[in-house]
């Protein structure tokens, strides 16, 4: 499975979106990063949540007010699925493309699910990209697994130690601390992550 990741990652996830196979989405924003959002009073923040699938938390801070909320994904089926459910989100606000080839700046990135189904090869990528598009002193805050899982198919997992060392090469303040409120199946495996540029 890894290799039909990297061989072609749009058409890996299109397909398990078109087939039903998204285990990982909960159907619901997830309540870590709602919880985060709601403590935010800056509705005119650009924010980005990248692979962002169904899109919930994009949704919910939509609702909220939060005007300048992008998603983006690489999946097609995603981008319509989420386009038909939420009819009145800017058209210029979804972005059907790969994450690493994105050319904005944000002050926030919210992180639920996209590192763990990226392939573990470019993780490095990852913090690299995500420290170039935000701009100074903006953030990214998300959720991250912190347990080993597979190493030939999604969710890959990680460890607090692991992403400590990654990310503070790029990030002057780097918080990780147990996630106190996940969902049910992920309480005790999951890490709040709270880094700025």
């Amino acid at each position: 499975m890894i290799e039909e990741i990297k061989k072609d990652p749009r058409s890996f996830w299109n397909n398990r979106y078109q087939s039903g196979e998204t285990a990982w989405d909960i159907g619901y924003p997830s309540p870590p990063l709602k919880e985060y959002l709601d403590q935010i009073n800056d509705k005119s923040l650009r924010i980005l949540i990248p692979g962002a699938g169904n899109a919930w938390e994009a949704e919910y801070a939509w609702k909220q007010g939060f005007s300048r909320v992008e998603v983006v994904d690489i999946a097609p089926e995603a981008i319509a699925a989420f386009r038909k459910r939420v009819p009145d989100f800017p058209e210029a606000q979804l972005h059907l493309l790969d994450f690493f080839t994105l050319n904005r700046e944000y002050d926030l990135v919210i992180e639920q699910t996209f590192f763990c189904a990226l392939d573990p090869d470019l993780r490095q990528s990852y913090v690299e990209k995500m420290h170039e598009i935000l701009v100074p002193g903006g953030k990214l805050v998300g959720v991250l697994f912190d347990e080993p899982m597979n190493s030939e198919r999604p969710p890959f997992g990680g460890h607090s130690k692991e992403y400590m060392t990654m990310f503070s090469s790029f990030f002057r303040e780097v918080n990780i601390a147990p996630c106190y409120n996940s969902i049910q199946p992920r309480a005790g495996r999951e890490v709040f992550v709270k880094l700025k540029k």
